[in-house]
């Protein structure tokens, strides 16, 4: 696990270097981040609830860094919306990676990767791994999903270090709590519509309130997986340090209708100059029941995997 690092003689022009991006002169201050947050006017009150959550462990220490797990698969598409029609509650995530070696200046050109299970446990690329409980088959959702690319996706930081990524709230599987992975790379390029080279400076997962949670299992297609659902402070990764630790800040669509969704703040505390890759680290857990059967993609997958494969 990452501990606290502060390195002051790292200069904002090793983070141009690294990302060969630019880096928002004066660094990112309150203003900033709730600019970087909304997309517009209404959104600043939750930028600023995020801000106030997230800014004073990411300028201070480093988000702690995790085991990749077991489902993770190279060649994932660079694009925003990563549902692929999967059904469930819309969640839209907003995360902002910044230097915490070197006041917090965002790290423009960062590669954000994410990937996540279904609502019922099921991974792209592991469709047979059983998620535990009782779920009915992956392959009785009925949707249009590439089983091979469904749920993981990159995008690209802007000037201010932001990444937005449409999706929609994880299930969960057995013993896991629900979460989602996470890896920053830096140096690399967008390549047919994949990120290529560089290095990964970041390896963690996301979490989500254990109350939001519960409520969200209650709906449909979630409540079509029973069982036995692993809370935060019984995960065998979530460590309790809150926003460092990956502790998503949450906000409701709709107050009072769930089922409209969440959109989801956290600033990534990176040292860009840290390699990560979160392989062989431990925890995270070993896939439920048999190991995976699902067959991984031979090669990197092509723009035309899915309809939402353009990159944006």
């Amino acid at each position: 696990m990452t501990g606290n690092h502060k390195d002051t003689s790292i200069s904002r022009r090793r983070a141009l270097a690294v990302t060969g991006g630019t880096v928002a002169a004066g660094g990112l201050a309150v203003a900033g981040y709730q600019t970087a947050f909304a997309d517009t006017a209404s959104e600043t009150s939750a930028a600023a609830s995020a801000t106030a959550t997230s800014t004073g462990s990411a300028c201070t220490t480093l988000m702690s860094s995790v085991t990749e797990g077991p489902y993770y698969l190279d060649g994932a598409l660079v694009r925003k919306d990563i549902t692929e029609g999967k059904s469930g509650v819309p969640l839209t995530l907003r995360l902002t990676v910044v230097d915490a070696t070197d006041g917090c200046t965002p790290v423009a050109g960062a590669a954000v990767e994410i990937w996540h299970c279904d609502a019922w446990g099921y991974y792209s690329g592991y469709t047979t791994a059983n998620p535990g409980g009782s779920a009915p088959a992956e392959s009785e959702e009925g949707d249009s999903a590439n089983d091979d690319t469904y749920l993981r996706g990159y995008q690209i930081a802007n000037a201010n270090g932001v990444v937005k990524f449409e999706t929609i709230f994880p299930g969960w599987y057995t013993p896991r709590t629900c979460h989602i992975h996470v890896k920053v790379h830096t140096g690399g390029a967008k390549e047919d519509g994949t990120y290529e080279g560089g290095k990964v400076n970041h390896t963690g997962q996301l979490f989500f309130d254990d109350d939001i949670a519960e409520e969200i299992f209650a709906l449909d297609p979630y409540a079509k997986h029973t069982g036995t659902y692993t809370r935060l402070a019984d995960d065998m990764v979530y460590d309790g340090g809150g926003a460092s630790s990956g502790l998503l800040t949450l906000k409701a669509v709709h107050k009072s209708d769930p089922s409209k969704g969440y959109k989801g703040f956290l600033i990534l505390g990176i040292d860009p100059d840290a390699e990560n890759t979160g392989a062989g680290s431990g925890g995270g857990g070993t896939p439920p029941g048999d190991a995976p059967t699902g067959t991984p993609p031979s090669g990197a997958p092509g723009d035309s995997a899915s309809p939402s494969a353009s990159s944006s």
